[in-house]
């Protein structure tokens, strides 16, 4: 994929969860339900934490995503309750991932505008990690495909990963922006490899997400309140990248 600009930003990425429509609410109340099956056999104030720390023990297995987190519950569900849980609650377990699967694309205030006011100056692509039929899914069902130029599911978001998807877009780090909720996944990375990014916090962060410390490029990171606000942080971002070259 050949960009244009000479100067300045080339492209613009986009994450998908909680930055262009709704996704960890529908984990958080999941995750909610599965702690007060699991709170019936036991008394414990840390049953939350005690599931993330099999999550974050099984991404190296199952990836991110619905399906890695129903294995998860279900191996925390038998862990936390020495085994006691009955198979009838184990299958109301697997019920809260099935209906993870099938929750609506739910765009966020303001996102195609947004996009569209991005497209009209800059190439765009769509880069989001998880399971990639629902990730495929949700995309198709948002309504927004038609506005990428490339959209990219990968199995992780690091620096690694973007300096592969720059090889591939034959685009520099200098000349790429990204526009995130998480700082761990959308925004450390880029900067790391020189990139630029906006982050868009959400209300609601998984944990894993939220461990994140921005070591380098801070002066090339923009914080906005909503998605409203990015096409001005872009050109502000914009410029700075043309003046520097």
């Amino acid at each position: 994929m050949q960009t244009h600009n000479t100067r300045g930003i080339a492209l613009v990425g986009f994450d998908a969860d909680d930055t262009l429509w709704r996704s960890q609410d529908y984990f958080d109340d999941a995750q909610a339900r599965f702690e007060r099956i699991v709170s019936a056999y036991v008394d414990l104030a840390d049953v939350g934490e005690r599931l993330y720390a099999v999550e974050k023990r099984n991404i190296a297995f199952f990836g991110y995503g619905v399906k890695g987190m129903a294995l998860s519950m279900v191996e925390a569900a038998v862990e936390i309750t020495d085994a006691r849980i009955s198979a009838q609650d184990l299958h109301r377990i697997v019920g809260l991932a099935k209906e993870l699967l099938r929750h609506p694309v739910e765009l966020l205030d303001g996102v195609r505008g947004a996009v569209e006011a991005v497209a009209e100056n800059h190439p765009v692509v769509l880069i989001t990690k998880g399971d990639l039929f629902h990730q495929e899914q949700k995309v198709r069902d948002s309504g927004l495909a038609d506005l990428f130029r490339r959209i990219e599911i990968v199995s992780e978001k690091d620096a690694s990963t973007y300096a592969r998807l720059f090889e591939e877009f034959d685009v520099t780090p200098k000349r790429f922006l990204m526009v995130g909720n998480s700082l761990r996944s959308d925004i450390a990375p880029v900067l790391e490899l020189g990139g630029w990014g906006v982050h868009v916090p959400y209300h609601t962060t998984w944990a894993h997400e939220a461990e994140a410390e921005l070591r380098h490029g801070g002066e090339r990171m923009r914080a906005i309140a909503g998605i409203s606000e990015l096409p001005q942080a872009l050109r502000e971002l914009d410029a700075i990248a043309r003046h520097a070259d």
